[in-house]
């Protein structure tokens, strides 16, 4: 039903993943054979967790057996299930529960040991620790069949920018710390991280105005993608194909479709942007319906002036 009301639209190519368990409660396995089928092109648990490795030992095999790719957010539940923040500085002075580093690395860990045993394509969801990196950057010298990405916001935020409670600064996995930052930028520029997605979950308005441990973590991304994106690129010397390859053709590859690319006879889907327009991120610069985000306030240069799908012209800047 989703991809079809995608097609009646005729705005945007729609690629779901299904569910890994039923209702994501961990427990029993979802039929991923006709999941496949109505399109999905792989499974994930969202942010939910599987508590019982005996289930996700299960299915990762089932997942190998038929060659679908396991998209998964390594946090350890118990570790990670009270906290709000990076487990660090600022987490301590302000008072609040902190996510360690750990709570990442030991869920890495026996997704990775899981991989190794059944031989299961992996997709590892919103790396944010310097130690994730060099346990994936192994794991792909070692030839499993691993891929990850890291959101636009991990790659220019830190604990720091939380400052005083700052609940647009309120994300999952945390900010964590610059250390971090830094081994997510050489680790993106140097191929052990694939990818860069969005993080796109907006939240009401309301949600953000509560205290920082009660407003719920997100914010909004899609229209950052890019211009966040640039930002990185620049400031790491890294060409604009190579950057923007991050964000069209990894994650398409990644998903196993021809798309991301452009050549002769491939389908005409197409960004359009300006890479040299500066403008600044506001709750009127934003045509999301959730306007937060840790951005507010900051210039960007870079920004989507058409979209084209299919050849056709489905999304056109305003002019001011």
């Amino acid at each position: 039903m989703l991809k079809h009301r995608a097609k009646l639209l005729n705005l945007a190519h729609v690629y779901p993943l299904g569910a890994l368990t039923r209702q994501l409660e961990g427990r029993q396995l979802t039929e991923m054979c006709e999941l496949t089928e109505a399109g999905c092109v792989g499974f994930s648990q969202a942010n939910a967790a599987i508590t019982d490795t005996r289930v996700l030992w299960r299915a990762m095999q089932y997942a190998a057996t038929f060659g679908y790719t396991v998209w998964l957010r390594p946090e350890d539940y118990h570790l990670a299930r009270d906290g709000v923040a990076h487990d660090g500085e600022i987490a301590s002075r302000l008072g609040l529960a902190g996510i360690p580093a750990a709570a990442e690395t030991i869920a890495l860990s026996a997704i990775l040991r899981l991989a190794a045993e059944t031989g299961a394509r992996v997709h590892l969801c919103r790396i944010s620790t310097r130690e994730g990196v060099d346990m994936i950057r192994q794991a792909k010298k070692q030839g499993l069949q691993i891929s990850c990405d890291i959101s636009a916001n991990h790659l220019h935020l830190t604990e720091h920018d939380i400052g005083f409670f700052d609940a647009n600064c309120h994300l999952k996995p945390p900010l964590r710390s610059r250390r971090d930052l830094d081994a997510l930028r050489e680790g993106l520029k140097q191929g052990d991280i694939d990818a860069v997605c969005s993080d796109h979950t907006p939240v009401d308005d309301d949600a953000k105005l509560l205290p920082f441990a009660e407003a719920e973590a997100g914010a909004t991304g899609l229209e950052l993608l890019l211009p966040l994106t640039l930002k990185w690129a620049g400031a790491s010397g890294v060409d604009l194909s190579r950057a923007i390859a991050r964000i069209t053709h990894a994650p398409a590859a990644i998903m196993g479709i021809e798309a991301g690319h452009l050549s002769p006879g491939a389908c005409a889907d197409i960004c359009i942007f300006n890479p040299d327009e500066y403008w600044t991120v506001s709750a009127k610069s934003l045509s999301s319906q959730g306007k937060n985000s840790p951005f507010l306030g900051l210039e960007l240069i870079g920004r989507v002036q058409h979209t084209l799908l299919q050849g056709h012209t489905v999304y056109q800047k305003q002019k001011c």
